[in-house]
Parts: structure tokens; C-alpha cells; sequence
């Protein structure tokens, strides 16, 4: 911190006066997300287990809507409630007095995002909601607003000061909208038991998609896989190693199981001169690390870090089905 105190001392008066805004800036946020989760320890608790209730049990989607920042904020919340297990869309405003109240259902419930709660642009919303009673969830920081006051459920924001020093423009407001909206959607993922294979479903394709990808997608197989059975000599398992390029080999017994793994790492603590006449149960590792074919590619990759190796039996009771190396992970984008 002291080296970093100067450096900035070292910069011209404008460029430091910049650096001290962007500072208050990130503690006027800070600060509202912390006001935001203080008030979640308090009164916010109860309303949002509701709101969580109240989507759990809808058999639609859930609506998104707000005009201006919230618009563009429920957008995000909409497409995080999405791609963790809960469907839904977003709807704008303006355009729902235009026709697009046709694409919200008695089976929905509606999310609607507005700091005053007094968005003008809301109201047909709001009255189409009551009208055809749509689940319509609030969140504002006015408890009394018309939005509010309209709502099955309410989930106050704590009032808080804008980053801007006008205290105008959305930015502190329009982050704890945000941090409130993924916590709704964390808990229902979690509620709902949404796992990373649930996540790969709906995530097939970029970095995302390349690390939930299974491991048998990247695995190689058969003659790739170096194997040698119990009773084989040093000298036909170093062969082996070597041919298939992995930097070790699999120890299969009678029935063809898995039991052992030689690497390079075995070679070096039993270097001796009659290394290559042993045989090769006398040199392996018992009881491999090994990962299933419908394992996560991630998960593996961790697995390897973890353990300190470059590559991996697939097995699948007990007996080898591929083996997966680091370079396979990493080439897949995994990482």
C-alpha cells in the first residue's frame, strides 16, 4: 500500500483528483450494498423469502420490467433468473401498453424494478396485473409509492446517496437493484437444487460451456490409453509410456481393472540398476486418483491442480475407459 500511495502521489493534481472520484464512487456503492444487506438481517428478510415463495410456486415465467437504468438492470436480472433455473423474460414498459401485455400469463409473476415507485410508464402494468391477479413483486425504496402499495410483495431498498455528487444520476441505486436481483436468484438456483449439470444444459456453448463439457468429450480411448498388466517387466511399461506420450501408465489386473498407475515420478524414487528387470506391481501406485466419464471438465481440472498431475484415468467400474490429460483441458478452453 505505501508504494501505492506513491505512485499516485507521483501523478499530476488532475489525474490524482480523477482517481479520488473514482474512489468515492466505489465507496458510495460499497456502501450501499452494505446498507443493503444490513437490511436484509432486518425487516428485507421477510418480504424476500416471500418473493421467493411467490415464484417458486408460479408455473410461468417471471416477468421483468423498469424503464431507464431499472429497465436496463432488469434486463440483466432477467437473464441471470434465466440461465440459473428460473424462466424469464423481459418485457418493457412502454411497449406493454402497446401489445406486449399479450406475453404475461395468469401463471406469471410480474418483477417490477423502480426506485420511486412511481414510474408513469408502470401503470398499465400494474393495473393489468391486479386486473388478471399476476403475482406482481416490487422492488422500490418507497414502501408507499403507488408501485408499492399495488405489490404482493414488497422488498424495500434502503434509502442510500447516488454516487453522484448531484445525487442524480442511477449508479448507487441502480447496483443494489442489481445485487438484490442476483440474490433472488442465487437463493432460487439453491432452493431449487439447480446443479452445475442443470447449468450445463443451459450454458452449452463459450468459456462457460467449454469448462461444464464432460469428460468424456475430451477423454482419449482404446489403443491411446497406456496400459500394461499386472506382471509386466519395467522395461515393456517404460516402452508404453513413452509410445503414448502421457507420462504414465495404467496397471490393469485379470479382469481388467484399474489397480495401479506408473509415472514419471515412480520412475525417479525407484531409479536403480535393475530398474527395468522389476516388475511393474512392485513399482506403481496403488489405488490412482481417477474421475468418472460424466464428470465436469472443470471439476477435473481442479482435480489435477489440486493433486499436483498432468493426467487422469477415466474409469467406470473400475475399469479404465480413457485417460485425459492437462493439455486436453486447457486446448478445450477449460481454463
Amino acid at each position: 500500500m505505501p508504494e501505492a500511495k506513491a505512485r499516485s502521489a507521483d501523478l499530476p493534481s488532475e489525474s490524482r483528483s480523477l482517481i479520488d472520484s473514482a474512489l468515492r464512487t466505489l465507496d458510495a456503492e460499497m456502501g450501499g450494498v452494505t446498507a443493503l444487506a444490513a437490511a436484509m438481517r432486518d425487516g428485507l428478510g421477510k418480504p424476500f423469502l416471500a418473493a421467493v415463495d411467490l415464484i417458486r410456486r408460479a408455473r410461468g415465467r417471471v416477468v421483468v420490467s423498469g424503464m431507464g437504468k431499472s429497465g436496463h438492470v432488469g434486463r440483466k436480472i432477467a437473464a441471470t433468473l434465466s440461465s440459473t433455473g428460473t424462466p424469464a423474460l423481459f418485457v418493457h414498459p412502454a411497449e406493454a401498453s402497446h401489445g406486449d401485455l399479450g406475453m404475461i400469463t395468469p401463471d406469471d409473476v410480474i418483477m417490477a424494478l423502480s426506485w420511486s415507485g412511481e414510474t408513469a410508464e408502470l401503470k398499465n402494468l400494474i393495473d393489468y396485473s391486479r386486473r388478471f391477479r399476476i403475482g406482481l413483486v416490487a422492488i422500490t425504496a418507497d414502501a408507499e409509492s403507488t408501485l408499492a402499495l399495488a405489490a404482493d410483495v414488497v422488498l424495500p431498498l434502503p434509502p442510500v446517496r447516488e454516487a453522484c455528487p448531484h445525487n442524480l444520476a442511477p449508479t448507487t441505486s441502480s447496483l443494489m437493484q442489481l445485487v438484490l436481483g442476483d440474490a433472488l436468484a442465487i437463493a432460487l438456483l439453491e432452493s431449487r437444487g439447480f446443479t452445475a449439470l442443470d447449468f450445463r444444459t443451459l450454458h452449452p456453448g463459450g468459456r462457460l460451456g467449454d469448462a461444464l463439457r464432460f469428460t468424456r468429450d475430451l477423454m482419449h480411448t482404446g489403443e491411446a490409453m497406456p496400459l500394461q498388466p499386472l506382471g509386466t517387466r519395467m522395461s515393456g511399461a517404460i516402452v508404453e509410456m513413452s509410445a503414448k506420450g502421457f507420462g504414465c501408465v495404467g496397471i490393469t489386473d485379470a479382469q481388467g481393472q484399474l489397480i495401479g498407475i506408473i509415472t514419471d515420478g515412480d520412475l525417479r524414487r525407484h531409479m536403480r540398476s535393475d530398474l527395468l528387470d522389476m516388475a511393474v506391481e512392485d513399482v506403481m501406485t496403488k489405488r490412482p486418483k481417477t474421475v468418472r466419464p460424466d464428470q465436469i471438465a472443470s471439476e477435473v481440472l481442479e482435480l489435477l491442480n489440486s493433486s499436483k498431475i498432468t493426467a487422469l484415468f477415466v474409469v467406470e467400474h473400475a475399469r479404465p475407459l480413457g485417460i485425459v490429460h492437462l493439455h486436453d483441458l486447457l486446448r478445450a478452453g477449460v481454463a
